[in-house]
């Protein structure tokens, strides 16, 4: 297997994790948004400082202002994806954040010299449009959440490119380590001096499986940057939209409408031209 298709494969899996997080952060109920933060990421926290441990790395790191850059434009980005997600309909709020892809090509073109191409070009517009027909967004949701939901996408795609910077320099359990534990110690405040919800058990078993769904997702997206390029595997992040449809249908018995067909059917011929466009020359 090429390192392009790990990539792509890492990408893939990392998706479906991102969707059963994201699923679990609604099923968690109406808890405060920095709350379901800080739980977020103390499974990761824990998780990569063991591995970190256990191989003897230094915790440090190497690119130790990398590390912090990306962990807070990653901690901002978290913060308006779950304030969209409690706010409005889940898959208005996807469909806002999904927006990431976009942001990470135009980031990746500014900041890592990697070439936007005219096949990639037309992958997005078709995957996009693809997330359209499946989640359509409505035009009645508030302001303040549309525009948090589009924020997340800002930030998320900031810490993604980084992330393909700090593969040069840094494991991706030191990347997670970094982003988990800045994440955790800056929403800690808000548990012990602001709004507390004590959680109901389901309440405890769904932040935990969010926990473990983002720490899953985080460490398979970090290992997908390190081998392939940021803008060439940002399509495949559309993932998460396929997932979200069939967990809807498998376990929340939502059917599927001619639609949603359609929007499925457009993001697998994106990613099938976004493979093309690798055969093409550079714009």
């Amino acid at each position: 297997m090429t390192d392009r298709n790990k990539g792509i494969f890492f990408m893939i899996i990392s998706s479906l994790f991102f969707a059963l997080m994201a699923t679990f952060v609604r099923l968690s109920g109406d808890l405060p948004t920095m709350e379901k933060v800080f739980f977020r990421n103390l499974v990761g926290f824990i998780a990569s400082a063991y591995m970190i441990f256990k191989s003897g790395e230094s915790f440090k790191g190497n690119n130790t202002k990398l590390l912090i850059y990306r962990s807070l434009f990653g901690l901002i980005g978290i913060f308006f994806y779950f304030y969209a997600i409690d706010r409005l309909p889940l898959g208005n709020a996807v469909v806002l954040n999904q927006m990431n892809p976009f942001f990470v090509i135009i980031f990746a073109f500014l900041f890592l010299q990697e070439h936007i191409k005219k096949l990639q070009a037309v992958a997005i517009i078709t995957a996009l449009a693809g997330v359209i027909f499946i989640v359509r967004p409505g035009l009645n949701y508030t302001v303040i959440p549309a525009i948090s939901g589009l924020l997340s996408a800002m930030f998320a795609a900031a810490a993604y490119t980084i992330i393909r910077h700090l593969r040069l320099t840094d494991s991706p359990q030191t990347i997670v380590f970094y982003f988990t534990g800045i994440t955790t110690i800056v929403s800690m405040p808000f548990l012990i001096f602001g709004e507390f919800i004590m959680p109901t058990t389901f309440q405890w078993i769904a932040l935990l499986l969010v926990g473990v769904f983002a720490t899953l997702a985080q460490f398979f997206m970090t290992h997908a940057y390190r081998y392939a390029e940021a803008g060439d595997l940002s399509i495949y992040s559309y993932g998460n939209t396929i997932f979200s449809t069939l967990i809807g249908i498998v376990i929340l018995r939502e059917m599927l409408d001619i639609l949603s067909f359609i929007g499925i059917a457009l993001i697998l011929i994106g990613a099938y031209v976004n493979y093309q466009s690798k055969k093409t020359t550079p714009v």
